[in-house]
């Protein structure tokens, strides 16, 4: 469903996209009925927010949004380029666009985020898929109207790797729930840890203006969004780069004022930046969730050191254990990567202690993954896969055991969830999430939207199950 917001124009040292805006849509106005778009995105929640904003461009320019790509007679795809598989894929996807183009040679192919923001993987696009239109980095996409104008006008391919430093405000967008939001609320990332590729492709940290974060909120609180998420490659540096102090404890702060019968949620966090003061914010407000996503990496004091993470298990442990004071109810996550250079096996060991103690609700765990032009692909002491792939299949063992303890607490209890509706696999059954964002199945029909209060009866590593129960009591 579309939920555009009000166009503005772009502000921050952003061009101003309404004569492109004009010719377009001159130009999607001239058949019988609108031509059609088709978006795909791959990766983060950071790339679904900006498919929102290409798609909610999009359909200002005169395009209907269609959900194949064979319908398409614009075809956006939205890259990710944290690992060397996404990018494969994506790769993958846009070669089976080739046959598309023969059938309809009007048809306008681009490629944007992450990706295509990396020099080679536009040459590769430039030489390989010459069907491909244009590409797109991340800190410009507000200039799609002007990219899709110039294709239109010329007929010409736009090979580029614009990067800007700014904040353009104001882009339509076409947000695909009618009660869970993303809001972005910074850019970029100043921490070049040595595995991550992503200070290269979305740029130096940039910060939105708090009135313009708060005016978004509030808007869709009116509209009766009830789970919004905040989201940065590095949410809680947020204001680092103001003058003025304003720091990202003040604006959870100054949300958190706003009326209205919702959750805010954030993602994602550095230990780093974890301060008491942002726990304190988190612990005496309405409506920020307890739930905190606080990305470990690994266990060993000496591998953080070499992934650039600037924290130790020490401090990392002493602002977690901070949080569960503030808040018991907490639900902590975390990230995990597995078999990075010259990681041994005492040092992984550490990994499996650390989780041991600190009892995460779930991670997300990855095998370490090359990645070209950042100082780990470079590192000595590659670890096999083999030997990868065996310390995985022991984290992820010790970790289900956790979940299922962690989640086990909850039996008994009646927790608030929010209501997705009917579950994909079985129509019989529903699904939500509560504020620690744990997935819920119950068997009552709820429509998607609306919070229900569900005892819980059975848990599992993975979910929680239970019943209606309208008296709201433990």
């Amino acid at each position: 469903m579309s939920d555009c917001c009000a166009k503005q124009t772009p502000v921050g040292g952003a061009l101003d996209m309404t004569p492109y805006i004009a010719a377009v849509r001159a130009h999607t106005a001239t058949g019988s009925t609108p031509p059609r778009c088709f978006v795909l995105t791959f990766g983060c929640q950071q790339n679904v927010a900006d498919s929102e904003k290409l798609a909610g461009m999009v359909e200002e320019m005169g395009y209907e949004i269609t959900a194949t790509a064979e319908e398409a007679d614009l075809i956006l795809v939205n890259t990710c380029a944290i690992r060397e598989h996404a990018e494969q894929k994506a790769l993958s996807v846009v070669g089976q666009y080739k046959h598309l183009k023969e059938k309809n040679p009007a048809l306008i192919i681009g490629i944007c985020g992450c990706m295509v923001a990396q020099e080679h993987r536009r040459t590769e696009l430039k030489k390989s898929y010459p069907y491909v239109s244009f590409t797109l980095c991340t800190s410009v996409i507000y200039r799609l109207p002007q990219y899709l104008a110039e294709v239109i006008a010329n007929g010409k391919r736009i090979m580029r790797g614009e990067e800007e430093h700014t904040v353009a405000e104001g882009a339509p967008i076409r947000r695909e729930s009618t009660y869970r939001a993303s809001v972005s609320i910074m850019y970029g990332c100043n921490n070049f840890c040595s595995y991550c590729i992503v200070p290269y492709v979305r740029g130096r940290e940039r910060s939105r203006e708090p009135a313009a974060v708060i005016a978004e909120v509030r808007d869709l609180v009116a509209k009766g969004y009830k789970d919004i998420t905040l989201l940065g490659q590095n949410v809680n540096s947020y204001g680092r780069d103001r003058a003025d102090g304003y720091a990202f404890p003040q604006l959870l702060a100054d949300l958190d004022r706003i009326e209205g019968d919702y959750t805010l949620h954030f993602m994602t966090s550095h230990p780093k930046d974890a301060t008491r003061e942002l726990v304190d914010v988190m612990a005496a407000s309405r409506h920020v969730a307890h739930s905190f996503h606080l990305p470990l990496q690994a266990g060993s004091d000496r591998i953080l050191k070499l992934m650039n993470r600037h924290y130790d298990r020490a401090k990392y442990l002493d602002i977690l254990d901070y949080m569960r004071e503030k808040m018991p109810d907490i639900a902590v996550t975390s990230d995990i990567i597995v078999a990075f250079p010259s990681e041994t096996e005492e040092e992984f060991d550490q990994t499996l202690q650390m989780l041991r103690r600190a009892r995460f609700d779930m991670i997300y765990s990855f095998i370490y993954s090359p990645r070209k032009g950042t100082p780990a692909a470079e590192m000595e002491g590659q670890v096999p896969h083999d030997v990868a792939a065996a310390r995985m299949t022991r984290l992820l063992a010790l970790q289900n055991d956790i979940a299922d303890a962690q989640n086990a607490k909850l039996v008994g209890k009646t927790v608030r969830v929010l209501s997705e509706g009917q579950s994909k696999n079985d129509a019989a059954v529903y699904t939500g999430r509560t504020d620690q964002n744990k997935i819920v199945f119950f068997a009552e029909p709820v429509p998607e939207g609306e919070w229900v209060m569900v005892k819980i009866e059975r848990a599992a590593a993975f979910a929680l199950y239970g019943t209606k129960n309208e008296n709201k009591g433990d």
